[in-house]
């Protein structure tokens, strides 16, 4: 069965008039991290930047190069600690949120 729209086609779609959708992707992507899911967190970090900031506007808000931003956040990315709390805190801003984590 053939898709009608590429996905990230709809996932941009959504991101850009849903603020709970948008919420759930930093959300999860947190959540993957701190279970150690980097791959996961990677792709889910991707396309909410793809959806909402872009990696150029990112980029000049954390003084990170976008060429680095986007291998970061690829496939066979790593980014540091650093460079990943740095870019969570311009991602947050964004949304107006602030992550809290606790122990159960």
């Amino acid at each position: 069965m053939a898709l009608t729209r590429e996905f990230s086609e709809t996932v941009r779609e959504r991101a850009q008039t849903d603020m709970e959708f948008r919420v759930a992707m930093l959300t999860e992507a947190a959540e993957a991290i701190v279970t150690g899911e980097a791959a996961t967190a990677r792709a889910l970090l991707r396309d909410y930047i793809n959806a909402t900031l872009g990696f150029e506007t990112l980029a000049d808000e954390t003084g990170i190069s976008a060429k680095s931003l986007h291998r970061m956040f690829g496939a066979k990315g790593n980014p540091t600690l650093s460079n990943l709390t740095t870019v969570l805190r311009v991602l947050e801003a964004n949304e107006g949120l602030t992550f809290v984590v606790r122990a159960v």
